[in-house]
């Protein structure tokens, strides 16, 4: 399982169209059989960013599958238009399990 961190920063104002989008873009993401699912997280300290947190099956499957396809560009289109600037993209493998307390 890999799991991706996009740093987005978006355009002042345009919180709740983003989110709006975010969540048209559950759809695109059905769509990719490596995809395993996503969430968004908004930061309280800097109202104007956020992590997209996507789990995929193989790093190639964001990569390669999915950024060289034409998935990508739904996405894109989808909430390109309120980013301020490039994501900042990182991936992650589990080093420890979620420990509920």
């Amino acid at each position: 399982m890999i799991i991706e961190v996009a740093h987005v920063k978006i355009k002042d104002g345009h919180n709740a169209d983003f989110e709006a989008a975010v969540e048209q873009a559950v759809e695109v993401f059905k769509r990719v059989p490596e995809c395993r699912g996503l969430h968004l997280q908004h930061c309280i300290e800097a109202p104007d960013e956020y992590q997209v947190v996507i789990r995929w099956d193989t790093l190639e499957a964001h990569t390669v599958t999915f950024r060289e396809g034409p998935l990508f560009q739904e996405w894109r289109a989808l909430v390109g238009p309120f980013f301020d600037g490039a994501p900042q993209v990182q991936h992650f493998e589990i080093a420890m399990p979620l420990v509920e307390l």
